[in-house]
């Protein structure tokens, strides 16, 4: 059973963290230390509670403080910390869709990562957006901003009708079958049977899928396939969702490792992932990192990629 790495306080006390955030934000300064040990250390319905409690004792918006008294990319973790999940990740995909261009990788962390319960979610919680942002239906977004194959596949992960269910042998033969005449087989590549297969098939079925597909293709995998015949994000989008019905811990501990590997570091990314996954299998996303990066730990990585009070946010949701 996976595990994350932010807990239920045992002792939660929602007045109690209220008093000593608003302590924090009164004075000259800001004690930031102080609302890393609140923000940090809850799991997501107990930081509800205190987004609510502090708005009926202080008649605030803690979000609003939180704004007002931090910055950059302290306040961007603080901010998606103190929001539903759902609305986390709907806010990630607005993000995405908005402004000049499309962030196509976050599109598909998002949408090739989320279970059925959190598509639909996130589905809603995009609704609601309505009231405040000048937005459509998440599916009509992502048709406006994307484009053929990519935006096929994208529509395809959103509507959330992923089977369910044990392999089926012999139709698990046909889909590699068909997988390798859609790609390697032939002369171009037919995208829409991908499509058809790997977006739709149950986790259980896509495994021996790809099983069987190295039997067809002479010991080729079905990564080595997408590689070879796709270009661009829609080839991202295919290895995302095989990586994920392989090894879901151990895509995201690629994700983060790419967010910081070499010059720079994609913060967007690697706030996203961090925040979304603390709580749910961030225990054995460290694991898979370690190999990832040949040994060295995901809390190494980020002490020496990020600073002040953004590292140790970071670190406090990571560290066991």
């Amino acid at each position: 059973m996976v595990q994350g790495t932010v807990f239920r306080h045992a002792d939660f006390d929602a007045e109690a963290d209220c008093e000593k955030l608003r302590e924090a934000f009164r004075g000259a300064g800001t004690d930031e230390d102080a609302i890393i040990d609140v923000v940090c250390h809850r799991v997501v319905d107990q930081r509800m509670e205190i987004v609510k409690k502090y708005k009926s004792m202080y008649g605030k918006d803690l979000i609003d403080e939180v704004k007002s008294e931090t910055s950059y990319h302290f306040r961007e973790v603080l901010v998606s910390l103190l929001l539903p999940t759902p609305k986390f990740l709907a806010r990630v995909c607005r993000n995405a869709i908005s402004g000049p261009g499309t962030s196509e990788g976050a599109l598909i962390n998002v949408l090739v990562g989320a279970t059925k319960e959190e598509l639909e979610a996130i589905k809603e919680a995009y609704q609601v957006m309505k009231e405040s942002h000048d937005v459509k239906e998440l599916e009509n977004d992502i048709k406006d901003d994307t484009s053929g194959s990519l935006q096929r596949v994208l529509v395809s992960l959103l509507q959330g009708h992923r089977e369910e269910g044990p392999a089926d042998h012999e139709v698990a033969e046909k889909d590699a079958q068909d997988l390798f005449k859609a790609g390697s087989g032939r002369w171009g590549t037919d995208e829409s049977t991908f499509n058809k297969v790997i977006a739709t098939r149950s986790p259980a079925h896509l495994k021996r899928t790809f099983n069987e597909y190295k039997n067809a293709a002479d010991g080729e995998n079905i990564e080595t396939a997408i590689k070879s015949e796709m270009s661009g994000d829609v080839k991202d989008a295919f290895l995302a969702i095989v990586r994920v019905i392989r090894d879901t811990e151990m895509y995201f501990a690629e994700q983060l490792y790419k967010s910081m590997k070499g010059l720079g570091t994609n913060d967007d990314k690697l706030i996203r992932l961090v925040v979304w996954r603390c709580e749910i299998d961030m225990k054995e996303i460290k694991e898979c990192f370690k190999i990832v990066s040949s040994g060295k730990t995901l809390e190494e990585f980020i002490r020496d990629d990020c600073s002040g009070d953004y590292k140790n946010a970071l670190l406090a949701l990571v560290e066991d």
